[in-house]
């Protein structure tokens, strides 16, 4: 949750690239927000897309995100709230569950919301996890600048 968000989020199909945040001086305390900002894409203008927000965060242990304020129409989707837990299974061995929920408001879009989160959504965070993974990997950095 503190790495850079552009080469996590790298976009696919409906999802633009996440180019990079502002306004996230506070990044990662409780109750701190950012922007985030995305490339152009066939579905969206680019720029300014949503926001984050921390909900929760036990260090090293657990983090409760939330990202609203969409800057375009997503079928009804309101926000998207995200869990990430970590658990240590031995030494240089640890465990990320990570689970989300997508929130919409609009009943008679319910069954594209379906659709959406069990065609798309479920391959892009695969994708998302990827990223993180190969990061891990790599002994790249988290830290957020």
């Amino acid at each position: 949750m503190l790495c850079d968000l552009s080469k996590v989020h790298t976009g696919l199909i409906f999802m633009p690239k996440v180019t990079h945040t502002t306004e996230d001086e506070n990044w990662g305390k409780v109750g701190s927000s950012k922007k985030v900002q995305t490339a152009k894409s066939f579905w969206q203008k680019g720029g300014f897309a949503s926001m984050d927000h921390v909900l929760e965060r036990k260090e090293n242990l657990y983090w409760k995100i939330q990202v609203d304020s969409f800057q375009s129409w997503i079928l009804g989707f309101s926000k998207f709230v995200g869990e990430w837990e970590t658990k240590e299974l031995a030494a240089n061995k640890i465990q990320v569950i990570y689970s989300y929920s997508l929130h919409a408001n609009q009943p008679l879009l319910y069954p594209f919301n379906y659709l959406f989160v069990h065609l798309f959504w479920k391959n892009y965070m695969h994708q998302v996890l990827e990223n993180v993974r190969q990061m891990a990997y790599s002994q790249e950095s988290y830290l957020f600048d």
